[in-house]
């Protein structure tokens, strides 16, 4: 049974993919998920401004009204640990056809006072 948050989360990670890919990224994979965490989004951007064609890993975040901390706040230093972890398991496991792309993490933030969503390119570091 899927419980309302799941249901909002689901929602908002079509809604975060229908946004990228409408700016030309390319869908890899959705809800990667190893032992060291989930990854919402894998898509290749072909078109990015400093590079060849880029494979991004994609943190969707949505927040409601009553939340302590915004959609870009959430991402704290040990989320982005298992995301760096998370892409690292996914780069060995497809190893050779990504293991030598250039990488980067994105985020994609929604909340309820915005019909827009915030996106974030390049957002934190490994």
């Amino acid at each position: 049974m899927t419980t309302l948050r799941g249901q909002l989360g689901e929602s908002g990670e079509r809604d975060a993919e229908s946004f990228l890919i409408a700016r030309d990224l390319r869908l890899v994979e959705r809800n990667y998920r190893c032992r060291s965490g989930e990854i919402d989004l894998i898509m290749l951007d072909p078109n990015p401004e400093d590079a060849e064609e880029v494979l991004t890993f994609v943190e969707v975040r949505l927040r409601g009204s009553g939340a302590h901390t915004n959609a870009l706040e959430s991402i704290d230093p040990g989320k982005q640990r298992r995301l760096i972890s998370a892409a690292r398991h996914f780069l060995m496991a497809h190893s050779p056809q990504w293991d030598r792309h250039p990488c980067r993490f994105d985020v994609v933030a929604w909340s309820q006072e915005s019909e827009r969503p915030i996106w974030v390119t390049n957002a934190f570091e490994p």
